[in-house]
């Protein structure tokens, strides 16, 4: 492919990242990102061979904005709490991103697909149990560095650090709940007290 047509592909993915926010999955059609891009349907169809392959190609935009974003700025803090905490702030501004008119593109894409076997659903699913093992992984560092008790089950910890960005989610999108953002803090700091060091 050129390096017009990759240039092409790569807005078309972009846009399309940011209309499966508001619209999820299925809601992006061919002749609507067409329109909005200014591409004739056919032009649009020859950079994707199936609606499938595009949306694989958006869950790859979202996880890859998704592992600049929130992991990689969460990295540069301090190993142990500190870089725990930089990632659950990260995690909770992902969800509340402006950019993201729809929200987390994982959580409505979640909802799409966990009955719809395919490619999609296993691109989504591997990003999912990747981000689970990277955050027991950040959990592990701050036993390691003692801010954790040893022991510490730290895949129940990230485990439970995932449901509550999803609670969050819930709250802050569906129930428009204001006090959302400071339950999610209160549950984070809750969590980490039960496992912290003395």
């Amino acid at each position: 492919m050129s390096s017009k047509g990759e240039e092409t592909r790569e807005r078309i993915v972009e846009r399309a990242f940011r209309l499966a926010s508001r619209d999820g999955l299925n809601g992006l059609t061919v002749g609507t990102l067409a329109a909005d891009l200014g591409l004739s349907k056919s032009g649009l169809f020859a950079h994707f061979g199936s609606k499938e392959e595009l949306q694989v190609e958006v869950l790859r935009a979202a996880a890859e904005y998704f592992q600049d974003h929130v992991l990689k700025k969460g990295f540069v803090a301090p190993r142990g709490l500190p870089r725990l905490r930089k990632v659950f702030e990260n995690w909770l501004s992902w969800v509340t991103d402006p950019s993201l008119p729809g929200g987390c593109v994982f959580v409505a894409a979640s909802a799409e697909l966990d009955d719809k076997p395919g490619r999609a659903r296993d691109f989504l699913a591997a990003t999912q149990k990747d981000l689970l093992t990277t955050l027991a992984r950040t959990v592990r560092l701050g036993v390691d560095v003692g801010h954790l008790v040893a022991g510490t089950d730290c895949e129940q910890l990230a485990f439970e650090m995932y449901g509550i960005v999803l609670a969050f989610n819930h709250a802050h999108r569906l129930l428009r709940d204001p006090k959302a953002l400071t339950r999610a803090r209160r549950a984070f700091d809750r969590l980490v007290q039960s496992s912290k060091a003395l």
